[in-house]
């Protein structure tokens, strides 16, 4: 066979070069072993043309293309059948986020959230948004609600070598590259940003809370010497009776219904809450703030795959869990927890984050049946 002359340079040339030896082959008899061969030819002429097609529009037009070759770079490892579930998929998860934003919309409206006033909950609170401007990416850190895993991705998204350099604790770390904004300043930010959020169960995010803050403290922090407190003060006598620990010590800790009267003592009090069960609407203040993605710690998963290819970070970040609860899941062990309570402190709590139960579809039904009928007469303490 004749060598064929260069011809045309650049990527049509290749391609008709390519596309001439493989017609040529394909006219031979395809043998089992000359099909498998074909087959490979296809995916290596697939492989180059797409990588020509990176290679060409990374020198055009800078950082945000080479973002975008990236992720065709990654659909390109994928088979058309997977191609298609991948499409699916993502069109089924932006679905799901617009019905989200659309009710949250919905219920600000009607619980009157959304007009502007004087109080916490009717202007926004920046002081938990994090804004990353060079990504342009802006995100409410509600702790326990993968709090961990985003605040190390936006260490990430600042640099890998300030991330390295530093043995700072993540949230104190972020700080010194994402200083707090003024609500003005988060306005402003969000004009050209995509912002978003992690939400969870209000009853499961308490309980996380309680478990890694108060039953798993480390000796001499702040929140053991805050469970030290709450046992001083709201131990009963007969608390072994009561929970069923009739011939062990009791522990250092709170039991959870003791951490349940003295947080109900603090919020029917107005005092300041700790950053870790803050009610989400006070955090984040969603109905005086636009948020584009409303991810949920049930579908952690597909919503922050979306949310990364969205922003164009996946060559940075990837979808990762850098906290996960010690010993069983927090939503494995959920009913023995509140079957310590009673019916009325459990009403109690759901009245405490009524807002974000409102907000964003939440439901306590599954947890009132827990409690237990006789109520536990309230009684706070300094």
């Amino acid at each position: 066979m004749k060598r064929r002359g260069k011809g045309k340079k650049g990527i049509h040339s290749f391609v008709s070069v390519r596309y001439e030896y493989r017609r040529k082959n394909v006219l031979r008899e395809m043998t089992p072993r000359r099909h498998v061969f074909a087959g490979i030819r296809r995916a290596i002429l697939a492989a180059a043309i797409v990588g020509l097609i990176i290679l060409a529009l990374s020198n055009q037009d800078g950082t945000t293309n080479v973002q975008q070759g990236a992720l065709l770079d990654d659909d390109a490892n994928l088979t058309p059948e997977e191609r298609m579930i991948e499409q699916a998929r993502a069109a089924e998860t932006e679905a799901r986020l617009n019905e989200r934003r659309k009710f949250l919309a919905e219920k600000c409206a009607e619980e009157g959230l959304d007009r502007p006033g004087n109080d916490s909950l009717h202007k926004p609170n920046a002081w938990e948004f994090l804004v990353n401007k060079e990504y342009h990416l802006i995100w409410c850190n509600v702790f326990k609600a993968a709090s961990t895993s985003w605040m190390y991705n936006f260490n990430l998204l600042a640099g890998p070598q300030f991330l390295k350099a530093s043995k700072a604790v993540p949230v104190s770390l972020a700080r010194q590259k994402y200083p707090r904004h003024t609500a003005e300043e988060l306005m402003k930010f969000l004009n050209d940003s995509i912002s978003f959020l992690i939400v969870r169960h209000p009853f499961e995010r308490l309980l996380s809370a309680y478990r890694d803050k108060l039953e798993h403290s480390l000796p001499h922090t702040f929140h053991s010497n805050l469970g030290a407190h709450i046992v001083w003060h709201y131990r009963l006598k007969n608390s072994k009776k009561n929970f069923g620990e009739k011939g062990k010590h009791e522990p250092r800790y709170p039991f959870f219904e003791e951490f349940v009267r003295w947080l109900l003592c603090q919020w029917k009090a107005g005092n300041e809450l700790d950053m870790h069960w803050t009610p989400i609407v006070n955090f984040c203040t969603p109905c005086q703030v636009r948020f584009d993605i409303i991810a949920k710690f049930e579908t952690l998963q597909e919503d922050q795959d979306f949310l990364i290819k969205q922003a164009h970070v996946g060559h940075i970040i990837k979808p990762e869990w850098k906290n996960p609860t010690r010993g069983v899941q927090t939503k494995d062990v959920v009913k023995n927890y509140f079957a310590q309570l009673s019916k009325t402190q459990i009403n109690d709590l759901y009245e405490m984050f009524r807002y974000d139960f409102i907000l964003f579809d939440y439901s306590p039904e599954e947890y009132i049946p827990l409690g237990k009928d006789n109520p536990i007469t309230l009684i706070c303490k300094n």
